[in-house]
């Protein structure tokens, strides 16, 4: 039996990016909230020291920052003839663990996405007709477009004191920029990261081809910063521990860096780590929810009632708490009925690794940040006319080396080099410091399809008994073909800046769950205009149960070519936004179903 708690305006679950804007925005209108955090509280003093930060064993190898297989897991399998097996050890993406989530250790890029993303669907039928997409592909449009979350990003932009260069700045295109972002109604609050020779070198080339460069949108700040919660932020030092690591320096935006430290002010707000969620509690009319049961670290079960239950964990986890809970129906491939786990992707990244001449090239690889890099966007999107190639997405790419951390530096090494003796020691030696590589040189979009889907392992359990989650994942041909195109442009651009030798390294089939790709898992419980194709509703509310909403990627209806923070910051806001101007007044559903 649960011991029962004092009860609370508002629960949130997890105490990442997401939970702590809602926290912070909903602690303004004097709400009583308490968050439920998984794992360890961190801090950047105690946790991440300079004395001891910049471990790549540790961090890199060890993942001493990301939640263990142990803890929990889930069960994989490329099609549904296969039979599911757990994952031992996170592969083709890192699952944090803590307060701070993953904005502890993401790299801070901070991407806007374009405006026919939001409305993909309807767009692409329109350019080029019902019949260019494939028959097996789910893609949806959002329910909300770039003009209505262009002030959130704005807002999110400024609490992280995003360091860029403005491309269209109220429709009006700027020299330098991206110009084929969407309007922007202000410059980015720092201007952008000073460039190492590597990325100058990608710049001039990519010109010289025609394309257009410009800066990394970067949560690694240029210069010091104070944002609106009057939190300062120092400049970052080029260190090269970013992503996988936490940022000793606080010039890297993070939950601890930005938010937390007016959050914690507030003597209405309390937070609990090291309590995991094992489900959302909810009346007997299974429309209300009245609150969420956890476990904490001696085993105990203690019930946390609540009004409002806001749910903003990982996408895996948003997604398997509301099937444990069961709220919405699972979603069946074999029908393509119900809404929870349907939709699910992730993202197709490629590369192309370029070798100079050691004698004339020297990129000093260690001088980086997270966010470091000079990009091209003209084949992200629908930046360009998809019909002669036959596929939909795109994606940005550029010369986004991020450090030189010696041990991932191995990876980067000529074909044919041996993998281990004198031959391999003297390749170290001669191409470490004369090495273009990008491990995300080409960050592409991912489609959603009527078989990629999440639902619950008939057979495996976690350390509760509950059933875990089973993901069916591979990469259809369409997502195969646009990683070819991409990188095969991306190589050009690197043989235009004078490498000697260039290894392409396109996405190829199947989607193997060992090989890292990036952690931005997206959908399961996605967010659309009727409740029959989504979970949520515009406001990322929940169409069965109006007391919840859901927070994060998984209410992305596929996957775009950028990194997803910056939406979901955005979406996080407009989230809130919604909670304080109408859900409050009146609590309900904010859209007829």
């Amino acid at each position: 039996m649960a011991r029962k708690l004092p009860h609370r305006d508002v629960v949130i679950i997890g105490l990442g990016w997401t939970g702590s804007i809602l926290a912070h925005e909903l602690a303004q209108e004097g709400l009583d909230i308490v968050a439920i955090e998984r794992g360890p509280w961190r801090d950047t003093p105690t946790d991440f020291p300079l004395s001891y930060v910049q471990d790549e064993l540790r961090y890199r190898v060890r993942h001493d920052l990301f939640l263990r297989p142990a803890q929990t897991s889930l069960t994989f399998r490329n099609n549904k003839d296969q039979t599911a097996l757990p994952v031992r050890d996170w592969g083709a993406f890192m699952l944090g663990n803590g307060v701070g989530g993953g904005g502890v250790h993401w790299n801070a890029e901070t991407w806007r996405f374009l405006p026919t993303d939001f409305t993909l669907k309807s767009h692409v039928t329109q350019r080029y007709g019902a019949g260019f997409i494939p028959a097996d592909m789910t893609i949806q449009d959002w329910g909300v477009t770039f003009d209505e979350l262009e002030p959130h990003y704005d807002q999110f932009e400024y609490l992280c004191g995003t360091s860029g260069t403005a491309g269209n700045l109220k429709g009006a295109i700027q020299p330098g920029g991206n110009p084929f972002e969407g309007a922007r109604s202000r410059p980015y609050p720092t201007p952008a990261q000073r460039q190492p020779f590597s990325h100058t070198l990608f710049a001039k080339a990519a010109a010289e081809m025609g394309y257009k460069p410009f800066p990394q949108p970067s949560g690694n700040l240029s210069q010091a910063y104070t944002n609106p919660l009057g939190v300062r932020m120092g400049p970052c030092t080029y260190c090269g521990f970013c992503e996988w690591f936490g940022c000793a320096n606080y010039s890297k935006a993070s939950p601890q860096t930005t938010i937390l430290p007016a959050l914690l002010r507030f003597p209405n707000f309390t937070a609990r780590s090291e309590c995991e969620v094992t489900r959302i509690n909810l009346d007997r009319s299974g429309k209300r929810a009245t609150g969420v049961t956890f476990v904490d670290t001696s085993g105990v079960e203690w019930e946390q009632p609540a009004d409002l239950v806001i749910l903003c964990a990982f996408q895996l986890f948003s997604v398997q708490l509301l099937m444990l809970s069961g709220i919405g129906k699972i979603y069946d491939p074999s029908t393509g009925d119900g809404q929870i786990g349907r939709n699910f992707s992730h993202q197709t990244i490629s590369t192309a690794i370029g070798f100079f001449d050691k004698d004339k090239f020297n990129f000093n690889p260690f001088v980086a940040s997270g966010a470091i890099g000079m990009c091209i966007d003209e084949f992200n999107g629908d930046n360009f006319d998809h019909g002669p190639h036959g596929f939909i997405g795109g994606g940005y790419m550029g010369q986004v080396q991020t450090g030189g951390r010696p041990v991932d530096m191995l990876k980067a090494l000529p074909e044919g080099t041996p993998a281990w003796g004198a031959k391999w020691k003297q390749a170290v030696r001669d191409n470490y410091l004369s090495t273009v590589y990008a491990g995300t040189g080409v960050h592409g979009s991912c489609q959603s399809y009527r078989s990629n889907h999440l639902d619950l392992d008939p057979t495996y359990k976690d350390r509760f008994g509950r059933p875990l989650l089973r993901m069916t994942m591979d990469f259809p041909e369409n997502e195969l073909k646009m990683s070819a195109f991409l990188t095969d442009r991306y190589a050009e651009i690197i043989k235009a800046m004078g490498a000697r030798q260039v290894d392409k390294k396109p996405r190829k089939g199947p989607y193997d769950v060992t090989q890292y790709q990036t952690s931005h898992l997206c959908g399961g419980a996605i967010m659309g205009v009727t409740p029959k194709e989504s979970a949520l509703n515009r406001y990322m509310q929940s169409w069965d149960v109006p007391n919840l909403f859901v927070q994060g990627a998984a209410a992305f209806p596929q996957n775009a070519g950028y990194n997803p923070t910056g939406t979901v910051g955005a979406l996080a806001f407009w989230s809130a936004a919604a909670i304080r101007s109408s859900y409050l007044k009146n609590p309900g559903p904010l859209v007829d179903a």
